[in-house]
């Protein structure tokens, strides 16, 4: 019996992904690795195997990886965390606790040379996977769709998009993700190293704005603003000055084309056609 363990099961990409788990194999080959027991009752109710585990506490980990064939590691996502070395406790938990496959989550177009400071950490982590000595599979997402909540600004309020100058990103829904990593947890069909899993379609903030447009019946303007100002109105809206600066590298990273990139293989594991960034908008406009 193949046992599958998923991490960061509380969170929104976690629990996305054990819920597609649980419409296609038993609760009982599924465990989760949380920081919170208490968070997971739903799961435990259910028969799912939950355990305490953190990036931060390898002995924890071992435990709740305890008989996994397959553990899906879940990137921590705190700016100012030591993510290669949680990533690298868990994958050496991962190997230790004998198991023979570590899928990731990592991020479209990784490489140590973007602008985007999650970047590295991806590519870094990367590197610690194909130094495991196991099996492993990198989920190269493209960007979430529901970063545009805090990219976009208040555009349905004030009918204007106003950011930085960017350009094409593959906005990809975080629960297509979720269930494509599902379904690769679960597959006969090996997939090695990287793989990348977007949306069909890149837009550019331009883009959006038309669409915006269309969906709403009022003008939606895309204004560009510098850069400075952007990081200066941000922070005196009250954004954190580290979140707010490596926000605006997204900007700089995108300029240079590195979310541009496509990839059919997320339409083909779901059998159907991700979401795009209309579906993202008329979501926000019904809501």
């Amino acid at each position: 019996m193949i046992m599958i363990v998923i991490t960061g099961a509380t969170g929104a990409l976690g629990g996305a992904a054990v819920e597609h788990l649980l419409e296609r194999v038993p609760a009982v080959r599924i465990g989760v690795s949380v920081r919170d027991v208490a968070k997971a009752r739903r799961f435990a109710d259910r028969g799912v195997r939950v355990r305490r585990g953190s990036y931060d506490d390898p002995a924890a980990l071992c435990d709740s990886f305890e008989g996994a064939e397959r553990v899906l590691l879940v990137s921590q996502n705190d700016p100012a965390g030591d993510g290669i070395g949680l990533h690298r406790t868990a994958i050496e938990a991962a190997v230790a606790a004998g198991a023979r496959r570590i899928l990731y989550t990592s991020h479209q177009n990784t490489r140590a040379d973007s602008p985007f400071a999650p970047a590295h950490e991806h590519a870094a982590t990367e590197a610690l996977l194909a130094k495991s000595g196991v099996a492993w599979t990198a989920l190269r997402n493209g960007f979430y769709a529901h970063s545009l909540d805090w990219l976009l600004g208040p555009w349905r309020q004030t009918g204007v998009i106003a950011a930085p100058a960017d350009g094409p990103a593959s906005w990809t829904d975080r629960a297509d993700a979720a269930e494509g990593a599902a379904i690769l947890l679960t597959g006969q069909r090996p997939f090695d190293g990287p793989v990348t899993l977007t949306a069909r379609r890149a837009v550019t903030f331009d883009d959006i704005a038309t669409a915006a447009t269309e969906l709403t019946g009022r003008e939606i303007t895309r204004v560009v603003v510098e850069d400075d100002q952007w990081l200066a109105d941000r922070i005196a809206a009250g954004t954190p000055e580290p979140m707010a600066a490596m926000l605006l590298k997204f900007f700089h990273a995108a300029r240079r084309g590195h979310f541009a990139d496509t990839d059919p293989l997320l339409a083909e594991l779901l059998g159907r056609e991700p979401r795009t960034v209309t579906d993202f908008l008329t979501g926000r406009v019904d809501a």
